[in-house]
């Protein structure tokens, strides 16, 4: 079984909550106070270990990551399959919300985008197996723990999942600086948004497969937002849209 490390206090409670399998908790020595005791107190609940250590030990698991006194040793992510998603949005009785990540590298980016997601009830993320980002230490902290509510699948192939998205009802809508304003858009039904790449955006392919581009305007003198931030945008037109 592969083992990771996750850094922080809401990440770690979030990991808790989730009934992740943790091995070890680590935790700063005489830093017993507010959400600590309260993630040592689940911890003991469930027989996990807990060992204090020195900040120079914590410093070092939380490999430059802001740990906040704790640290938690836990099995790795399990990632979630496309029919997976569509089966949490039947269960809801809801129609498919899904975002589409082409290429989104930074860890950073992926847990802000995870954890918006999750906030705006997103049933599951997609990601490509290769280049791009995947759930690791970082995206558990910059998502706060919400990785542990979202299901993330990995395919081979993007394209094809867009393909097999298409089959089962679902309107393609990719964010690109050529698209129509989102807000004349309509996001409502069976919605899958494409985020593209931090530099790049969306590939030539991908791109061809969406039914609609849709664009944020732009009225200052930078012409592009962080591809976490325009994934956010996207995410709660559709809630305004589809819940407002």
């Amino acid at each position: 079984m592969e083992l990771q490390y996750v850094a922080g206090r809401n990440p770690v409670l979030e990991v808790l909550k989730a009934n992740r399998e943790v091995e070890k908790i680590f935790v700063l020595k005489g830093d017993l106070q507010g959400s600590i005791n309260k993630i040592i107190g689940i911890a003991k609940e469930r027989n996990i270990v807990i060992q204090e250590v020195d900040k120079k030990k914590l410093d070092s698991l939380a490999k430059g990551l802001a740990h906040q006194g704790v640290v938690a040793l836990i099995s790795s992510y399990e990632y979630a399959t496309v029919d997976d998603i569509f089966n949490k949005a039947k269960d809801k009785d809801e129609s498919p919300f899904i975002v589409i990540l082409d290429g989104i590298e930074d860890p950073h980016n992926l847990g802000a985008i995870i954890r918006t997601a999750e906030c705006a009830g997103v049933h599951g993320i997609i990601i490509p197996k290769r280049r791009s980002a995947q759930v690791n230490e970082t995206v558990y902290k910059a998502s706060a723990g919400a990785v542990e509510h979202v299901l993330v699948a990995k395919v081979n192939n993007i394209n094809n999942a867009i393909d097999d998205l298409k089959d089962k009802g679902m309107w393609l809508y990719g964010a690109d600086m050529d698209g129509d304003l989102h807000f004349n858009t309509s996001l409502k039904g069976a919605v899958a948004l494409v985020i593209g790449n931090e530099g790049k955006g969306i590939s030539r392919l991908t791109k061809e497969k969406c039914d609609v581009l849709v664009r944020i305007p732009m009225v200052g003198k930078i012409s592009s937002l962080n591809a976490s931030n325009a994934a956010a945008i996207l995410m709660y037109e559709v809630v305004r849209q589809n819940y407002g």
